[in-house]
C-alpha cells in the first residue's frame, strides 16, 4: 500500500475495449475526488506464433513493430477519451505505460513498481462455460494483488 504521506496512485490497465475504458473513466472520477494520479497501463502481448510485428503494412511496404502500433492505439485512445471527457483533470495529466508481457504477471510487477494504491480494471463478466474456457485476467489480478484491485462492470458507463 501507499504511504499515507505521498500521493495515491491508480493503475488503470487497458485493452482498448469498452469495458476497461468504463474503468478508466470511474478510475478518473475517483482519482478527481481524492486528488490522486492515474497511470493508464497496456500490456502488449506478443503471442509465440508472431515475431514481435504486427502484420500491418504500411504505405512504404514494411511491417511495423508490435510496441509501435500498440503505442500510437494508446496515444490515440487516450486523446479521444480526453476529446470527450474534458471535464475528468485526472485524465489529462494521466501518465501511461507500455509494456510487453503476459497480462496478469505485467499488471502486478507494474503495480510494484509504481507503488499503486489501487488496480481498476474492467471486466466482460463471462459465466459459465465461456468463462471456464477463457479464464479471467481480471479474476488473477484480484487474487494475485497484494493490493485493493476495484472491478469496473460496463453497465456503469455508456460504450465510448
Amino acid at each position: 500500500m501507499a504511504d499515507k504521506s505521498s500521493k495515491q496512485t491508480l493503475l488503470v490497465p487497458i485493452d482498448f475495449s469498452p469495458y476497461s475504458t468504463a474503468a478508466l473513466l470511474k478510475a478518473c472520477e475517483l482519482a478527481d475526488c481524492l486528488k490522486a494520479s492515474v497511470v493508464v497501463l497496456h500490456v502488449v502481448h506478443d503471442p509465440s506464433g508472431l515475431p514481435g510485428y504486427y502484420a500491418k503494412i504500411t504505405k512504404k511496404k514494411r511491417l511495423v513493430r508490435i510496441e509501435d502500433v500498440a503505442g500510437e492505439m494508446l496515444e490515440e485512445y487516450i486523446a479521444k477519451l480526453l476529446k470527450s471527457n474534458p471535464q475528468l483533470k485526472s485524465l489529462a495529466k494521466s501518465t501511461t505505460r507500455l509494456v510487453t508481457g503476459l497480462p496478469v504477471t505485467r499488471i502486478l510487477e507494474v503495480a510494484k513498481q509504481i507503488n499503486a494504491s489501487m488496480i481498476i480494471m474492467g471486466s466482460q463478466g463471462r459465466t459459465g462455460l465461456e468463462h471456464i474456457m477463457l479464464g479471467s485476467k481480471a479474476e488473477q489480478v484480484v487474487h494475485l494483488s497484494p493490493i485493493p484491485v476495484t472491478i469496473v462492470k460496463i453497465e456503469q458507463y455508456s460504450q465510448q
